[in-house]
């Protein structure tokens, strides 16, 4: 069920955050259905990537010591935790809205269609892992109501995509060395495209935040002028984050690095209680 990764569904919170309804608890109730859904959700998609690339896994010097994989977990045990998992999601999200009840639909369809097929095509495999991102963002915004603008979604897409640009440079990095092929498609990367796609971004996710901290638009909803000054500490995270993949070669689990980096964690700490203060103050 990888719990590890159920980080990632803090992303729901963000139209909640933006728009000053965390401490609201008409909002803040949906908001956690929400997340608790997506968390078991995620985990049936786990689950069935895990039955799916058994035998890949398995050539992985990490992944295989994944349940399935190190054969701690049977397929016919890992379908009935997928199932339930599936069920459970559903029924938290049948709770909420038409609305949330589509996407999150849509979000369990996109995946596994994803590791079914489209993981193994280069490039749409990183889309799909962005758009995943996406769709939390509006299933959180839908369900507490909250105003969703184009610059958390651009964001949010932009940062997703980095990180699974990130991690596909680990998989090209483990087939040069090792020669083992962990995903049949990462033979069309190598790590002179990667290195270029990831500076792109990167650089992209920087300029579109600057942007974001000095338009009109956000700087009278949020009522403050000194905004732009969280952009230092993204400029930061993102460097960071550029030298763990590059410098170190470590940049196969992004949940794993935030867990266990402290510079990263420190970043995401400052940005996250710098904007309490000028959202909440």
């Amino acid at each position: 069920m990888r719990p590890q990764q159920w980080v990632k569904n803090l992303f729901v919170f963000l139209p909640l955050f933006f728009d000053r309804k965390l401490l609201d608890m008409t909002c803040l109730v949906p908001t956690v259905i929400v997340f608790a859904a997506f968390c078991l959700l995620s985990s049936a998609v786990y689950c069935f990537n895990d039955i799916r690339d058994v035998e890949a896994d398995r050539l992985h010097p990490h992944k295989c010591k994944r349940p399935v994989a190190s054969g701690v977990v049977s397929i016919a045990q890992a379908y009935v935790v997928m199932v339930v998992c599936l069920v459970g999601g559903g029924i938290l999200l049948a709770m909420l809205n038409h609305t949330v009840c589509c996407l999150g639909t849509v979000y369990v369809v996109l995946n596994w269609l994803y590791c079914i097929r489209l993981k193994q095509i280069a490039l749409i495999d990183t889309f799909i892992v962005a758009v995943g991102f996406v769709i939390r963002i509006f299933a959180g915004g839908g369900a507490s109501g909250s105003y969703i603008s184009h610059w958390i979604v651009m964001m949010t897409f932009l940062l997703a995509l980095f990180l699974a640009l990130a991690k596909r440079r680990d998989d090209v990095v483990i087939y040069d060395e090792t020669g083992v092929l962990t995903r049949k498609h990462i033979v069309s990367y190598n790590i002179a495209f990667l290195d270029t796609a990831l500076a792109i971004i990167s650089t992209v996710i920087v300029i579109c935040y600057i942007m974001y901290t000095v338009s009109a638009e956000v700087v009278e909803r949020i009522g403050s002028r000194y905004l732009y000054t969280t952009s230092a500490i993204v400029l930061l995270g993102v460097l960071r984050y550029l030298q763990l993949t590059v410098v170190d070669k470590c940049s196969g689990s992004p949940t794993s690095i935030f867990y266990r980096d402290r510079f990263i964690q420190i970043c995401v700490a400052l940005w996250v209680i710098w904007y309490c203060i000028m959202l909440y103050a």
